[in-house]
């Protein structure tokens, strides 16, 4: 028998060895949650997905592509004739003076592949040792910039975290940052990603060469770039249309979607861009935050630059959504998140997962997940901050510098009222076409926060916060007479019609499927705090003339933040048409001794279901005795006069409901903390939608396969990554760090399974 195989063997080739089944490869820290494609339905829908996103204008033409890079070539040229200038004057060599060179790198949204039409470059400009920032590229090249014909709308920004340039060249806008490293002479094929660029560089050069070298890792880490790309284009539209992007304004950015999509094509290296738009909600709704999201292992370095570390660094114990850029040194770019602006995050996440669920079962098109915000009927209580310069060029930095202010103020108010009043600052701003003044304005809903048990009638007095805000703001270096903000409370039925798009408000009856939808999401275990509204809102009905009918709620007294009244110099400012323009009068010495002031600020605690009529509001100004009472119900408060505790009073000439304070340009500017701790005291998040957070199914549960399941907590990367970073050495306070960052992520999704996949399957039945 032996020997028969042996003959049989020795007359026939020996069959191939079996190959062994390789291994998955593993994209970032841990495995891919699964390697499912798409089948047929998946690339139907992603056919209608990029027909939508192209008939939404999200592509530039030919031409736009073409003048961009005659642009990047036409200022690459400028920056080498700049150094080679500044080489000659200081005296180097002809051979120096001919080898001199500085080099662009371009990231953002443009390296990445994702700009639209009418988007900016963001640039960075390299160059030697020896050609300083402070003087170098702020005074000289800004000298030179300001001379070319060119060139327009120049905005020098030297004081900003990362020091940046903004400009126009032949019309397209360009933002400039500068880093001047340890070489005397820059070679054109300069590798940034080499770790060798940071040696002996300060910290504001290495912010600025982070953009550059985050940008060519995230590249490096996705499976596929196009699948990479389009997702992120698609979900970057869908954030400027929920409200939820901007990095200023303590949401999240174009590097924060960067990541946490190149994190889902981690996850999912074969799925097509229309089913990583699904998964992308599905996932981080059942994120467990503040566990971070990474594509990479974080890289310690002997450079000795401070990288994101709760264990080390108590100031990261406090980031509330880390997104951790992939590139040394690795940093939480989304530390501007807040409490409040991670609640409107998560519900509009919310929203969009109930949405691309009816999409998958084709009860829904694509268009309907795109829905814009309707912010002005999300809430019956506003804040209107309004925005003055003298001229177009001065708007342009007044604005940029109180709009990366605006977050402070959203922090303060969460801080003094313990996180009971929730703020949603809404990343655009309005023009009212009427005002002949350059001017622009910024509006915040506010709103107590769901679950809270607060007595009727409770109020909230942000004055004092209010006018800690505004003494910040007028620190600003810069300042020039003209330069003026105003900030008021109005009710949503005073909202000014120009906000809207077609200049007067809807209907409430009009309002759409979608922004139902999120509606009742929001309000989700909400129901408890909610009892008894019906009741409450009939207290509130007024009769016709306006008056309180007889039931009302009495006043309660209102919580006041315990601080000093801060002094400052004061104005009359009279009330009407024309108080945006600042027409203020400084205060005789008689009148400073005592004053009154009458601007009362309600908040009501639910939103209204009936069609209200716009009513145009002015504004308060700046002034320690505007008064922000803030109260929750529905009742109008008469005015009553109440007396200021600093010793120098404001007259003030009252029109409608409330008084215009204002102080005078010229005011001393009192400067304090840019930082703004939050009162982590009441301040925790109302997560009620996570409770009833189903699992994640392979093409719309069809297939039948759990996503996350077993040996999921093996799978994903944020316990692993983070233990890491913890077990990385010794540090102090590790145990409070890892009782607060690594939670059970997923605990209970086991159980949740069969009652998942039985629902879904029922539905698609």
């Amino acid at each position: 028998m032996v020997g028969s195989d042996s003959l049989n063997s020795s007359h026939s080739p020996s069959p191939p060895p079996a190959e062994e089944k390789q291994p998955p490869k593993q994209w970032g820290v841990a495995k891919p949650l699964s390697l499912a494609g798409p089948i047929d339905a998946d690339i139907q829908r992603n056919r209608e997905l990029e027909k939508f996103l192209l008939d939404s204008g999200l592509y530039e033409s030919a031409e736009e592509s073409a003048k961009r890079e005659a642009v990047l070539a036409r200022l690459k040229q400028i920056v080498k004739d700049w150094v080679k200038e500044l080489t000659r004057l200081r005296g180097y060599t002809d051979q120096m003076v001919e080898d001199a060179n500085a080099v662009i790198f371009t990231f953002g949204s443009y390296r990445l592949g994702v700009h639209g039409p009418g988007a900016d470059i963001d640039t960075l400009c390299i160059g030697p040792s020896y050609v300083t920032r402070e003087e170098d590229f702020f005074f000289v090249l800004h000298n030179i910039l300001a001379e070319m014909e060119e060139v327009s709308e120049l905005q020098p920004v030297p004081d900003a975290h990362v020091p940046v340039m903004r400009f126009k060249l032949d019309g397209i806008s360009i933002d400039l940052l500068y880093a001047s490293i340890s070489l005397l002479v820059v070679p054109d094929d300069l590798d940034i990603s080499n770790i060798s660029v940071l040696y002996d560089i300060d910290e504001p050069t290495v912010r600025s060469l982070n953009g550059c070298r985050v940008a060519d890792q995230i590249l490096k880490l996705v499976p596929n770039v196009e699948n990479f790309r389009m997702t992120l284009q698609c979900l970057k539209f869908w954030a400027k249309r929920r409200g939820v992007y901007s990095n200023v304004m303590g949401f999240l950015g174009g590097v924060n979607w960067a990541i946490l999509v190149a994190r889902l094509c981690q996850f999912y290296p074969e799925a097509n861009p229309s089913m990583l738009v699904s998964r992308f909600f599905r996932v981080y709704t059942l994120w467990r935050w503040p566990n971070p999201v990474m594509l990479c292992e974080i890289e310690d370095n002997e450079l000795g630059f401070s990288v994101w570390d709760p264990r080390k660094n108590p100031w990261d114990r406090n980031h509330l959504m880390p997104i951790i850029t992939p590139a040394y040194p690795c940093m939480n770019s989304s530390y501007n998140v807040s409490s409040s602006t991670l609640r409107v995050v998560m519900e509009q996440f919310q929203f969009a997962k109930k949405i691309c669920e009816d999409i998958e079962l084709n009860k829904l098109q694509w268009n309907a997940l795109f829905e814009p915000y309707l912010f002005f009927e999300s809430y019956k209580n506003y804040l209107q901050v309004d925005i003055i310069a003298s001229d177009l060029d001065d708007l342009r930095s007044w604005r940029g510098w109180v709009e990366s202010r605006l977050r402070q103020l959203t922090l303060m108010i969460e801080r003094d009222t313990s996180g009971k009043l929730q703020c949603h600052p809404y990343p655009h701003d309005y023009v009212d076409s009427s005002k002949q003044c350059a001017h622009c304005v910024f509006f915040m809903g506010l709103q107590r926060k769901q679950g809270e048990v607060i007595q009727e009638g409770q109020q909230f007095d942000i004055r004092l916060t209010v006018d800690e805000f505004r003494h910040q703001i007028n620190s600003y270096s810069y300042w020039k007479p003209g330069m003026e903000i105003y900030v008021s409370h109005v009710r949503r039925k005073q909202i000014p019609s120009y906000v809207f798009p077609e200049g007067y408000k809807r209907s409430r009856h009009t309002r759409s499927m979608s922004q139902q939808q999120v509606d009742k999401i929001s309000s989700e275990g909400s129901e408890g705090c909610r009892s008894g509204s019906a009741e409450r809102t009939l207290k509130r009905k007024k009769g016709c003339d306006g008056s309180e009918l007889e039931g009302s709620p009495e006043k309660r007294p209102f919580i006041s933040p315990q601080r000093q009244v801060s002094v400052s110099p004061e104005f009359i400012c009279s009330r009407g048409a024309d108080s945006l323009r600042g027409s203020c009068s400084p205060v005789s010495e008689t009148t400073k001794e005592k004053a009154t002031v009458n601007a009362q600020c309600l908040l009501e605690d639910e939103i209204a279901k009936e069609a209200v009529p716009v009513v145009s509001k002015a504004v308060h100004t700046r002034s320690n005795g505007d008064d922000l009472h803030v109260i929750d119900g529905d009742k109008e408060i008469t005015p009553n006069p109440i007396q200021t505790q600093s010793n120098q009073g404001l007259h003030c000439t009252e029109h409608s409901d409330a008084s215009c304070i204002s102080s005078s340009g010229t005011a001393q500017r009192v400067s304090s903390s840019n930082g703004m701790e939050i009162d982590n005291e009441g301040s925790s998040l109302d997560r009620s939608g996570e409770a009833n957070a189903q699992l994640l199914m392979d093409n719309g549960c069809e297939k039948g396969a759990s996503v996350l399941g077993d040996a999921l907590r093996e799978k994903l990367e944020p316990n692993g990554a983070l233990t890491m970073v913890l077990k990385s050495g010794e540090g102090v306070g590790s145990e409070p760090v890892e009782k607060n960052v690594l939670r059970h992520v997923y605990q209970n999704l086991e159980t949740q399974h069969a009652e998942s996949h039985f629902n879904c399957l029922k539905e698609k039945r």
